[in-house]
């Protein structure tokens, strides 16, 4: 999978039940009723990098940290990020470099690093020292390419102990060197004794999948690219899947959500994901850029200007989009609220990580339909889920 807070959703520990009317853009005829809305942190910008696994888990953690009373926090998306690198670099090594060496993540990675790691606040680790102002880590990521190709030969007949330190020698250059000791809020802390102030475990926080190729009710790995740590989600039906969405998001639960954006259907621009019958009602004209801060630039179509009937999504019609990866493993994003149209149709809200530049502010409307096709994963609060997936998953 593939901004600095600008605004705060108003704060509560549960899920609000609004009746306000909204729209995905101006001169839209679409109509929105909120049924759930989760408060969140403020939306974020990951610029030019694939790093939204990072963005949208740590801003599903910012609301259970919301949820459990803990306040507002802004946690740092680049401190996860230069971990994962090193993660990955060791990974590299390890499989002789057969495996992905890229920008990419899964939503599980981040409870095994902060696990690891710890976490620290944006203020205290912006990951910025290349000078820019926004998030750029292209070239960073081909020195550390380079390096990974050279190394996975062992061209010294056996590793040293320091290689790893060459490779935190670039990322210091590039994101900073990281804090041993910090203040925030009048307190000090380290990496690891902010997390546990946060009273988050990690160990709480599943992953949750549905397809066919493997049996439901028990983990597996899914097989994408940008899972170089090969964690495991539990696998479920898709109706359960769907349905432990909006049961979570009903009982104060947000969750993170890993999907394809690549869709005709899906336009930031226009503030939706929709899969409707007639494919024709959207279109795609060209590539959309490679971390896809473009994304709607390329989409054109009625359907995004009023609601038409969409596909009836199966089991059988998800598996075989996913084996002819026509879903692939696009982007994050953060699920906090759930809607329906003037027709009854039942719409995630989205939070997604590049900036407030659409008419939602940063958040789109996804459909029911767009959201059983094209999801890769969840991950959210094992007590969000029902207790008998619970107990047939062993979860």
């Amino acid at each position: 999978m593939r901004t600095i807070a600008l605004a705060l959703l108003t704060i509560s520990a549960s899920a609000s039940f609004a009746q306000e009317t909204i729209t995905n853009k101006t001169g839209s005829k679409y109509t929105f009723k909120t049924i759930f809305e989760l408060p969140a942190s403020g939306v974020r910008d990951q610029c030019k990098t694939a790093t939204c696994w990072s963005f949208s888990t740590l801003s599903m953690l910012e609301s259970e940290l919301l949820r459990t009373g803990k306040g507002n926090h802004d946690l740092s998306e680049m401190y996860v990020v230069r971990w994962g690198y090193v993660e990955k670099a060791i990974n590299y090594i390890r499989m002789n470099g057969k495996c992905n060496f890229e920008q990419g993540g899964e939503g599980h990675d981040i409870p095994y690093i902060v696990s690891k790691y710890g976490i620290v606040p944006e203020e205290v680790y912006k990951g910025l020292e290349y000078g820019q102002a926004r998030h750029n880590h292209d070239e960073m990521l081909a020195l550390l390419q380079g390096m990974m190709e050279k190394l996975k030969t062992n061209p010294g007949g056996t590793y040293s102990k320091v290689w790893t330190q060459a490779v935190e020698g670039v990322l210091d250059a590039y994101l900073g060197k990281l804090p041993k000791t910090f203040q925030y809020r009048g307190k000090e802390f380290t990496p690891k004794s902010f997390a546990e102030s946060l009273g988050l475990n990690m160990d709480n926080y599943v992953a949750l999948t549905s397809f066919t190729h493997h049996p439901y009710n028990k983990p597996f790995t899914i097989e994408v690219p940008d899972n170089w740590s090969m964690q495991q989600a539990y696998n479920i039906t898709l109706d359960e899947l769907t349905q432990t969405t909006i049961d979570a998001l009903k009982n104060g639960y947000s969750v993170a959500w890993a999907a394809d954006v690549s869709e005709k259907g899906f336009s930031f621009r226009d503030g939706l994901g929709i899969i409707p019958v007639n494919d024709t009602l959207v279109k795609k004209k060209g590539d959309d850029s490679r971390f896809f801060n473009d994304a709607g630039a390329m989409r054109s179509g009625s359907a995004f200007d009023q609601p038409y009937p969409e596909k009836s999504i199966t089991a059988e019609l998800r598996q075989e989009e996913f084996d002819k990866q026509l879903t692939t493993d696009d982007h994050g994003m953060h699920i906090t609220g759930l809607l329906t149209d003037q027709n009854g149709t039942r719409y995630f809200k989205v939070k997604n990580s590049w900036g407030t530049g659409n008419y939602c502010g940063g958040y789109l409307y996804v459909s029911e339909a767009y959201f059983k096709l094209k999801t890769i994963s969840i991950m959210l609060h094992r007590d969000a889920i029902d207790k008998k997936i619970r107990q047939n998953c062993r979860i």
